[in-house]
């Protein structure tokens, strides 16, 4: 079903919160990465408030969809995210990367209720969650309820991840093995920390080659909900295909003067900076401040 408009500007809301507290987070913690998290808050206001089926208050439930963060320095935005919908407090986003925090600085499963991987490594994730659907197909294959057949795993992936070979093997083994609950999605920001993608390591034809492994490839503009959404609907059409998803994203988006400058992907603003920023996401948006921006 067709998300209405007013389900659309919900959605929408929620992302420039997630943005607003992403930059109070930072500016608290000194340290952490900004351009992959603002770049991603979109998406992952469409998955904590459309698309996934969890429940905050039982983050172990077992009939649960899984996220997994591959690309885990960009976990502010997933926290964010996580508080908006109820997981935790929104005041403890200002512990990130503190000592004996809950928000560590890539994801710790052991430590975060509602975070299915530990990760920091990258590569990582395609692989963790190619495991995960072959085991929930697994389920629903020995006698469990048909219920299983229905969750669904995703994994968020970065572009520049896309270097690491480890991928590739995770590509072949959910094409083989047609994982049709699988769905996979490429932050295609085009930088990494050291620039351009195509300049470090040209990715592209990224489509062929994942088409080449067996996979269903849509590509979307990453900040157009209705559209994301869309995709996420038509994967879980796709039979006996995984589906890749694209998705376009401006790294630094809602903050002009950083927008695709590859130096803020591992770079933190200062509290001046963060006001700048701050003003110019509400500018944008055109909403008053949430109360932890």
């Amino acid at each position: 079903m067709a998300l209405t408009d007013e389900q659309v500007a919900h959605i929408e809301q929620k992302a420039e919160a997630i943005r607003e507290t992403i930059l109070s987070m930072l500016v608290a913690a000194g340290s952490g990465h900004t351009a992959g998290p603002l770049g991603m808050a979109d998406i992952f206001a469409a998955f904590y408030f459309h698309i996934l089926k969890h429940d905050p208050k039982r983050p172990e439930w077992e009939e649960r969809d899984r996220l997994i963060l591959s690309n885990g320095h960009i976990v502010p935005v997933r926290y964010a995210a996580m508080a908006h919908a109820g997981y935790f407090p929104l005041s403890e986003c200002l512990t990130l990367r503190k000592f004996g925090s809950r928000l560590q600085g890539h994801p710790e499963h052991r430590m975060l209720p509602g975070l299915e991987t530990t990760s920091g490594p990258l590569g990582e994730g395609l692989s963790q969650a190619a495991g995960m659907a072959y085991a929930l197909r697994m389920d629903a294959h020995v006698g469990h309820t048909m219920s299983h057949m229905g969750r669904r795993v995703y994994v968020v992936m970065g572009d520049g991840e896309q270097d690491e070979g480890s991928i590739w093997e995770a590509a072949m083994f959910a094409g083989k093995y047609k994982l049709s609950n699988l769905t996979a999605i490429i932050d295609r920001n085009n930088i990494q920390i050291d620039g351009m993608t195509e300049d470090v390591m040209p990715l592209e034809s990224l489509r062929a080659k994942y088409k080449a492994f067996n996979w269903e490839v849509l590509e979307v503009n990453g900040h157009d909900i209705r559209a994301f959404v869309a995709a996420v609907e038509e994967a879980k059409a796709i039979y006996e295909k995984p589906t890749l998803i694209i998705a376009h994203t401006i790294p630094g988006k809602g903050v002009p003067e950083i927008e695709f400058d590859f130096h803020w992907h591992g770079k933190t603003p200062s509290a001046e900076e963060a006001k700048r920023f701050l003003k110019e996401l509400r500018t944008g948006a055109g909403r008053v401040p949430n109360e932890y921006a």
